[in-house]
């Protein structure tokens, strides 16, 4: 449920599907600018220009590649464990977790009981949001 505070903050309230939280969505490539396409040309500068940027470029790329293939892993295996998981917390009853997030960033959370009563927590946090009563962030890190 996406909700806003009095000053237009806006928050997620969700119940967590899986007990653990994605670890790659902390990998983060910011501040990294990749040249489009290398320099060209005949003379002797453009081949210095293009060595330079290979030796910057490869590892930037090599870099990119590993973290897409390490999500995209991470991201099959969510899917294959998916319904097992799901399965789990309904013939056995577990628990759901409730989580408040900023974003995609989860800032709280907290174990409720069944569906239903996951349910009613989530409505009764989202108001608690809008009323701009926000949860303690509970998940520094």
């Amino acid at each position: 449920m996406k909700v806003r505070t009095p000053g237009g903050q806006v928050y997620r309230v969700t119940r967590r599907w899986v007990p653990w939280q994605r670890k790659s969505r902390r990998l983060s490539l910011d501040g990294f600018e990749v040249p489009i396409s290398p320099p060209s040309g005949d003379d002797p500068i453009s081949a210095i220009l293009l060595v330079l940027w290979l030796v910057i470029a490869v590892p930037i790329i090599v870099a990119i590649v590993a973290v897409m293939l390490l999500t995209g892993i991470e991201l099959l295996l969510l899917l294959a464990i998916l319904p097992f998981a799901v399965g789990a917390r309904v013939v056995f009853g577990r628990h759901w977790t409730v989580e408040v997030r900023r974003g995609f960033t989860p800032i709280h959370e907290e174990r409720t009981g069944d569906w239903r009563a996951s349910g009613v927590r989530i409505h009764e946090i989202a108001e608690q949001i809008q009323a701009g009563n926000v949860p303690a962030d509970s998940l520094s890190r």
